[in-house]
């Protein structure tokens, strides 16, 4: 089975769930223009996380989806919120969802892990999950250790279920490229914000459109959660205070409240402005419906394919 039909979706794409930024303005739209919107629940109140669910059904009667961040304090609740409310896609991250797998299997839902590893992904099958995201380092936000490009035939080889690509793709032949190697549809992030819809600062859209190919760096490291975005005073000061044997919970300070700082204050110096490391190849800010059509328009191009 397709994803596309799994799903109930016009296009074999998925918006990344990111912290902070996948709110209904961005989710609505991208599931207007015919692929998967993703709305993050990471950082949450369970009432805002209704809030922004309802505000979804109001823009839009096509499918959208919930990431559940599994390690939160309050999962049990923002689960309760996600089945109360209809919702019939699940993509998760942070941990395992078989503790929960009974309960949303019982409610209709499709879950879709985000996963770093062959072995997670063979895992995740075998909980009877319904398709796998393999997302590479190339991404931005936090991230594993293998690259796209070397992670996802292996996993594709190694799964039966349907596998989408995360990490490096911005463009149709990024797209055609994860075909190539099993993929049966991608996962974008750093593409869409800088999209029109996108609610995060100008700020914050110019230092991705202005980036380059060496824009991005990696914080984090040294703990064992590693985390990706462009570099700025706040990864420079990072990297020093890693480089002085800082603790865990120095470094933690630091970075304390910095996503928000970024997509809300426009502080792009001393926030976290997380991306990937395709953002050297977003170049302007396009409406949600463009970017996704440019982008199937030109993966069948590519391959030589009418559809996808």
């Amino acid at each position: 089975m397709t994803i596309t039909s799994l799903l109930g979706i016009k296009y074999p794409v998925f918006q990344g769930a990111m912290a902070q930024i996948a709110r209904h303005e961005l989710v609505s739209a991208v599931s207007n223009a015919g692929a998967l919107g993703i709305l993050a629940s990471g950082g949450v109140s369970p009432e805002e996380l209704r809030k922004e669910i309802q505000q979804c059904k109001n823009l839009t009667d096509k499918p959208f989806a919930v990431n559940l961040m599994l390690m939160m304090p309050n999962i049990e609740e923002i689960i309760d919120v996600v089945i109360g409310e209809g919702v019939k896609v699940v993509t998760t991250g942070a941990g395992t969802p078989r503790k929960f797998m009974p309960r949303l299997k019982e409610a209709g839902i499709k879950v879709i892990p985000v996963i770093p590893s062959v072995k997670a992904a063979k895992k995740m099958e075998e909980l009877g999950c319904d398709a796998v995201v393999v997302e590479g380092m190339e991404a931005g936000g936090h991230v594993g250790t293998s690259t796209t490009m070397s992670l996802l035939p292996q996993v594709t080889s190694a799964v039966n279920i349907p596998v989408i690509a995360a990490g490096g793709i911005a463009d149709g032949r990024g797209m055609a490229a994860a075909y190539c190697l099993g993929a049966n549809g991608v996962q974008m992030g750093t593409v869409f914000l800088a999209s029109k819809e996108c609610p995060v600062t100008d700020e914050y859209k110019n230092m991705i459109i202005e980036a380059d190919d060496t824009s991005t760096t990696l914080t984090g490291e040294k703990f064992g959660a590693p985390v990706r975005g462009i570099k700025n005073e706040l990864t420079k000061r990072y990297h020093e205070l890693e480089e002085q044997s800082s603790t865990l919970m120095e470094l933690e300070e630091l970075t304390l409240g910095s996503l928000r700082r970024a997509v809300y204050d426009g502080d792009v110096e001393n926030g976290s402005v997380m991306a990937g490391q395709i953002a050297g190849l977003v170049s302007e800010i396009r409406p949600v419906k463009v970017i996704i059509e440019s982008v199937i328009e030109e993966a069948r191009k590519v391959l030589g394919k009418t559809e996808i």
